[in-house]
């Protein structure tokens, strides 16, 4: 790994998400307003507290921020998600700033809360704590959640069905792969603690789902990582068979289970 940097590969896949800009916003799942709700509570944030936010996209936890009366700066490195953010939050008083945790130098100590929406697991294990902890001032909290795929009791057989495609194009899950149902999302509770910079506050699962017809989940797939570099071939694959089994169904639809789990920690006083 690079010091101070995040590795190649990881390097590579975050710039993949630049290039979905115009689909991400739209695309990817709203996070559920009690998430929102409950990170307030668990912080004790309140109207005109600062927040540093990484990893901002096109705003998608940005705006709710906002809405709530915080002043948000909001870190983006993707020049075409900074430039779709800035647009979408021109109605609020949020700085959008065009960089990376990693490599950004600003107002040291000044921070109430560093939040991270599905992005901090793009930041360089090695100093992504320490960062966090540099930002704010003393007893500030870090608040870090993403949304991931979920898989309740009973839930669409689509996902499981599709595998075979995944398969055939050399994209499967590996054998014995989990299926989380909501609630069994891990949480980052040993690591943060680990850092030995933060003490946790509260964790707490939130699930929800989305129904999606063919078009806009190809949308959401094209706004995910591995379908971005994915070779264009067997994208194409993908996608048509994809098409071709909703088509098979009445209403053409699917429905797909998302889980988030939100970290919330307060930084610890430190020696002197």
């Amino acid at each position: 790994m690079k010091t101070g940097h995040v590795s190649e590969e990881r390097e590579a896949l975050a710039r993949t998400f630049d290039s979905a800009a115009d689909l991400y916003l739209g695309a990817r799942p709203d996070y559920p307003a009690q998430l929102f709700d409950r990170l307030l509570v668990a912080t004790g944030l309140k109207p005109g507290d600062r927040v540093l936010e990484v990893g901002a996209g096109p705003g998608k936890a940005t705006s709710p921020l906002a809405q709530r009366g915080l002043r948000v700066t909001a870190l983006e490195p993707g020049p075409a998600l900074a430039a779709r953010a800035r647009e979408a939050l021109a109605d609020y008083p949020v700085e959008v700033v065009e960089t990376s945790l990693e490599d950004w130098h600003g107002n040291l100590g000044a921070y109430d809360a560093v939040v991270a929406a599905t992005s901090w697991h793009w930041v360089d294990p090695e100093i992504r704590y320490v960062a966090a902890a540099r930002a704010l001032r003393p007893d500030g909290h870090l608040a870090v959640w993403s949304t991931e795929h979920v898989f309740p009791v009973g839930g669409d057989p689509f996902f499981a069905e599709l595998q075979e495609v995944y398969d055939a194009i050399g994209e499967g899950q590996p054998s014995g792969a989990e299926r989380p149902a909501p609630g069994e999302l891990p949480d980052l509770r040993e690591e943060i603690e680990a850092s030995g910079l933060f003490e946790m506050v509260a964790v707490e699962h939130f699930a929800w789902t989305v129904d999606y017809d063919a078009d806009s989940y190809l949308r959401l797939l094209r706004t995910f990582s591995g379908h971005i570099a994915m070779a264009p071939d067997d994208r194409h694959h993908l996608f048509g068979e994809i098409r071709r089994r909703l088509a098979r169904r009445a209403d053409g639809r699917l429905r797909r289970g998302w889980g988030a789990v939100l970290n919330v920690a307060r930084q610890l006083e430190q020696d002197p």
